[in-house]
C-alpha cells in the first residue's frame, strides 16, 4: 500500500510537470506579461531602427539581423495605447511565429524582460471577459503567480501570418 501510494504521488509529480510551460516575462507600461519561451528567438539591447513610410501605426520600423529585415512592433500601439517610451532598459524580444514551415521573425518592444518562469496548466485562467486593455483574442490566459496575474499573450493572434506577409512584403 505503501508502495502504490508513493508510485501515484510521483504520477501525480510527473503528469504536473508535463503540464508545465516556461515562459519569458517582461513590462510594458507597467504591467507584467508573458510569452511561451519556445516562440522566442533571441533578445537585444534596443537597436537602431530604420523607419519605413507606410507601415502601420504599431509598426515603428525594421532591424537588419544577420541579414533580414525583421519589423519591430510596439505592443502597447497594437493594444490601442501610447507608444512605448524608449530608456536604458528597453529591449526589442525576437520572436517566431507561425508554423513549422511557415516561420516569421518579429521584434517586439519591452520596457524591462523580467525573467523565463514556469506556470503550471492548473495556474492558468482563460482570458477575462471584461476589464481587460487589450482585445481578448490577443491573450492566451491569465498566469497566477504569488497572488498576481501575469498576462500571457498569443503572439499568433497580435500579428496573424497574413499580415506579416502584408509587413514582409513593404519591407
Amino acid at each position: 500500500m505503501e508502495f502504490t501510494s508513493r508510485h501515484d504521488s510521483s504520477s501525480q509529480q510527473s503528469a504536473s510537470l508535463s503540464q508545465t510551460a516556461q515562459y519569458l516575462t517582461f513590462m510594458m507600461a507597467g504591467q507584467m506579461f508573458g510569452v511561451g519561451i519556445l516562440g522566442v528567438n533571441e533578445i537585444l539591447e534596443y537597436p537602431s531602427i530604420t523607419d519605413v513610410p507606410m507601415l502601420p501605426v504599431y509598426v515603428r520600423g525594421i532591424i537588419n539581423r544577420r541579414g533580414a529585415a525583421i519589423p519591430v512592433l510596439d505592443l502597447m500601439v497594437r493594444f490601442g495605447k501610447p507608444a512605448s517610451p524608449v530608456d536604458k532598459r528597453t529591449c526589442i524580444v525576437i520572436l517566431e511565429l507561425g508554423a513549422a514551415d511557415r516561420r516569421r521573425l518579429l521584434g517586439i518592444v519591452v520596457d524591462a524582460v523580467n525573467a523565463v518562469i514556469d506556470i503550471g496548466a492548473a495556474d492558468i485562467e482563460p482570458p477575462p471577459d471584461f476589464g481587460a486593455h487589450i482585445r481578448r483574442e490577443f491573450i492566451q490566459g491569465m498566469g497566477k503567480i504569488n497572488d498576481k496575474f501575469i498576462v500571457l499573450l498569443d503572439i499568433d493572434h497580435v500579428l496573424s501570418i497574413a499580415e506579416l506577409k502584408t509587413l514582409a512584403a513593404r519591407v
